[in-house]
């Protein structure tokens, strides 16, 4: 029994990152209105109908989300909804606003950066005529099948709670800059928003470049099993580390979490505190992409053997200058 004693230390520790995890998501995710009342300014009207179209959308969708996925066991249902939903949610506000300039900008930029997602994800095979079906993320499989989510009621909440409820509540939260700028209509637009615009159009290309270069390395390394071919060079090895994986692990992320604070900023610019309550979302966001990670980077290690020296010599998220192996 001694040797099973490191298993269950594991499992244990797991469990335990796993509930802390949650109940941090949980208590900042009801922070969040308690924030807004005693700390933001009081929203207008106007901005208190946008926002209640848009937690009515949300509502429908979780619901949708939740029920689907039961139904069908692929619980990536919020993951085709992620690049449509700020897309529809800037737009509405937007309308309230009566096409602000800086309202406009705001949705299309989040517009370029959902087609890129769009395009991104469709090609991994996600979306399909069959609105429900489609290619389910590998990672989705790999949690269920954990101890942790067994008996199977567990996953069932799981769903409710966390991918279909805090992930597009979630959704809806990082959006909510474009209330704080409906609320700052009047608030003409200058070289703060200019800047903002700017860096987040920098990063949705980074972000595409990112994507580009993952798809294209997988897609060959594939093509190579599927004809039967040796994999040789870093194909053998089975993970990214050339273009911009030599500067991070997670390029990709980096750039997605600096896409949304650049985001926020918008609201800074629109004339709000520097640290005005719609900060939450971007700041939920970060903490989302650090379990994301480790979740993936966990499976990635237990794949490929190089993958724990690629850990150590290269940053998680933010670039470094150029490393040497």
């Amino acid at each position: 029994m001694k040797y099973l004693a490191p298993f269950f230390n594991r499992q244990k520790f797991r469990r335990m990152k796993i509930i802390t995890t949650a109940i941090l998501l949980g208590i900042t995710l009801l922070a969040v209105p308690v924030f807004s009342y005693f700390f933001g300014t009081a929203l207008g009207e106007s901005e208190w109908k946008a926002l209640h179209t848009l937690i009515i959308i949300a509502a429908i969708v979780i619901a949708y989300s939740f029920i689907v996925g039961e139904l069908t066991r692929n619980n990536s249902q919020v993951d085709k909804l992620w690049s449509l939903l700020p897309i529809a949610y800037t737009w509405i506000v937007t309308a309230y606003g009566d096409f602000a300039p800086r309202l406009v900008v705001m949705s299309i930029l989040v517009s370029l950066w959902g087609l890129r997602l769009t395009i991104n994800f469709a090609m991994k095979g996600a979306y399909s005529w069959r609105f429900w079906a489609g290619e389910e993320d590998y990672r989705w499989l790999v949690l269920r099948q954990k101890p942790e989510f067994n008996p199977r009621w567990k996953w069932t909440l799981f769903n409710l709670f966390f991918i279909s409820g805090y992930q597009l509540v979630l959704i809806l939260l990082f959006t909510l800059p474009a209330i704080v700028a409906l609320q700052n209509i009047n608030t003409p637009i200058g070289i703060f928003d200019y800047i903002a615009a700017a860096l987040m159009f920098f990063f949705i290309v980074y972000e595409t470049i990112a994507d580009i270069q993952q798809w294209n390395f997988q897609s060959k390394k594939h093509a190579m099993i599927k004809a039967g071919k040796e994999l040789t060079g870093d194909y053998k090895k089975g993970f990214l580390d050339k273009g911009l994986w030599a500067f991070s692990r997670h390029p990709n992320y980096f750039a997605e979490q600096s896409i949304w604070v650049c985001f926020y900023l918008f609201s800074v610019a629109a004339g709000s505190q520097w640290f005005n309550w719609s900060i939450a979302g971007c700041l939920l966001l970060i903490v989302l992409f650090q379990g994301s990670s480790s979740f993936s980077e966990e499976i990635s290690a237990g794949k490929y053997p190089e993958y724990p020296e690629y850990q150590k010599r290269v940053p998680r998220f933010i670039p470094t200058g150029p490393v040497k192996k």
